[in-house]
């Protein structure tokens, strides 16, 4: 049974969870203690409970983009694939499902970089290791490194337009096109079966 002084002051991630949703609806600057305490309808003195300042529950909020976005995006390119194309595939998982990859979020971190500096180097060092994973799977199939490495960054910064430009298309449209960003990015048409099998998983 919870106590009734826990359920007056929530809990981390209940208010690292409120932070997300303000950062990724009005920015950082309206991430302040006493709108997260009113959206809550708790105490302000219960997010004392769980961070120190304001500072620590932005560096918790950094460290879990860090972990979600390109944590997920490593994994998804180190997973095995038989050619390319199913590599590609295990990437474009992230853009289709916001468990793996948070693309408000990710804009609205990319946005709170341009106010701070420190953030922006980090942003500037999730990029380079989004990079690197990415031209890592073109390498194991055989691609050179100059090869390897502006196929990343095409991948990368065609993702990062879509964030920005805020793209909206009926998910059935954009599940359709992958293949061909696929046969693009390689330069190899995908087989029916790993088609297939990308599919199997979004539908």
């Amino acid at each position: 049974m919870t106590d009734p002084l826990s359920r007056q002051r929530g809990s981390k991630d209940l208010w690292l969870d409120a932070a997300y949703e303000v950062l990724v609806s009005d920015g950082i600057g309206a991430v302040k203690v006493m709108a997260l305490a009113k959206k809550l309808n708790l105490s302000r003195t219960g997010f004392y409970w769980f961070f120190a300042d304001l500072k620590e529950l932005h560096i918790a909020m950094i460290e879990r983009w860090e972990t979600k976005n390109s944590g997920n995006l490593v994994e998804r390119c180190n997973r095995s694939a038989a050619n390319i194309c199913e590599g590609l595939f295990n990437l474009m998982d992230c853009w289709l499902d916001p468990s793996l990859f948070d693309a408000p979020l990710d804009l609205a971190i990319r946005n709170w970089a341009r106010i701070d500096s420190d953030l922006h180097r980090r942003v500037t060092e999730a990029d380079s290791l989004r990079i690197g994973a990415i031209a890592d799977l073109f390498q194991r199939h055989g691609f050179s490194s100059d090869q390897a490495h502006v196929r990343s960054l095409t991948v990368v910064y065609t993702q990062i337009g879509y964030i920005s430009m805020e793209v909206e298309e009926a998910r059935h449209d954009r599940l359709a096109r992958v293949q061909h960003y696929v046969e693009i990015f390689s330069g190899t048409v995908p087989s029916r079966r790993d088609v297939e099998g990308f599919l199997a998983r979004h539908v």
